[in-house]
């Protein structure tokens, strides 16, 4: 949740009109990966879990892309991306460890 809290606060400071744009689709993004772990957390079966934990991979990838294109636009810049980057690869390492340790067991 650490990294939705990063993320809304650096979208605190790019341009307004994007805000039902590039602000709304990674805030959205972000905020769907705590969710989805969440939720495949609260199922009954290991296989509708590691399904969950997929999509929070997916939607970690969309956030780095989303970062990705508006550091290209200018509205963060690289300095100020890359924290936020490395704490997106760490959040997606984890969930890769899970959802292999699900796998095994």
């Amino acid at each position: 949740m650490e990294l939705v809290t990063v993320i809304y606060k650096s979208t605190d400071t790019w341009p307004k009109e994007e805000i039902h744009g590039l602000i709304g689709q990674i805030r959205r993004a972000a905020v769907s990966v705590p969710a989805n772990i969440a939720e495949g957390y609260g199922r009954d079966t290991r296989g509708s879990y590691q399904q969950f934990l997929r999509i929070a991979q997916g939607s970690l990838k969309e956030v780095e892309t989303h970062l990705l294109i508006v550091e290209r636009l200018g509205f963060i810049r690289s300095e100020k991306m890359e924290p936020i980057m490395a704490k997106s690869e760490s959040v997606g390492k984890l969930l890769r460890l899970l959802i292999r340790k699900l796998s095994e067991t």
